[in-house]
């Protein structure tokens, strides 16, 4: 499969009502700014066969957040897209990764944070797992590095120094428990790196 499956020319970004209804749609780049619209997007943590989770850390030419650790990877359904489809679109465009498995972990989380530039993020996102089937070839305008760690470890790093990581994973990982996910947990170890390069 192509690696510009998930390059869409002009992205749109699905906007939503308070109460989560879709009402129109505009440009991703132009829709983040100090004033976002509240939006539809996703969070996905994608698992391997040894039950590990990818990490990432987002590509320092990013507009929010760059260099910041967070989940596998983030998008957005484009208008009438199945969220389903975008998760396999934007693994494969991230990530250059096929996924299966994918199962709603966090179906009505929402938050809105802001970025240290003042973009503010605005998202009715929810939140997904899904399992890696095959390589993982990282596109380098959207991850400057990424590392298989340990849910354990992950979730209390979080809660250890929540400012190394993205607002809306130290949220989610407040709601939930990632290694309850985990496929294969008798291969992990509790002291896995959290943090490091390819």
């Amino acid at each position: 499969m192509s690696r510009q499956v998930g390059a869409v020319r002009s992205e749109q970004v699905v906007l939503l009502s308070e109460d989560a209804t879709a009402i129109g749609a505009a440009d991703r780049v132009t829709v983040h700014h100090s004033n976002t619209p509240l939006h539809l997007a996703f969070s996905c943590y994608l698992f391997n066969q040894h039950g590990q989770l990818l990490l990432t850390r987002r590509a320092l030419s990013k507009l929010t957040w760059p260099g910041v650790w967070t989940n596998s990877f983030c998008g957005h359904p484009q208008p009438s897209e199945d969220p389903i489809d975008a998760i396999h679109r934007r693994a494969e465009y991230e990530l250059g990764a096929q996924v299966t498995d994918i199962a709603p972990v966090l179906p009505d989380f929402r938050y809105m944070a802001i970025d240290a530039s003042g973009i503010v993020e605005n998202e009715v996102c929810p939140v997904f797992s899904a399992t890696i089937q095959g390589p993982l070839q990282p596109r380098a305008e959207e991850v400057s590095q990424w590392q298989w760690v340990d849910p354990v470890a992950i979730t209390r790093a979080v809660r250890l120094t929540p400012f190394a990581f993205s607002p809306w994973m130290v949220e989610q990982l407040n709601l939930f428990d990632p290694s309850s996910l985990r496929h294969d947990a008798t291969s992990l170890r509790s002291n896995s790196t959290v943090m490091g390069t390819p």
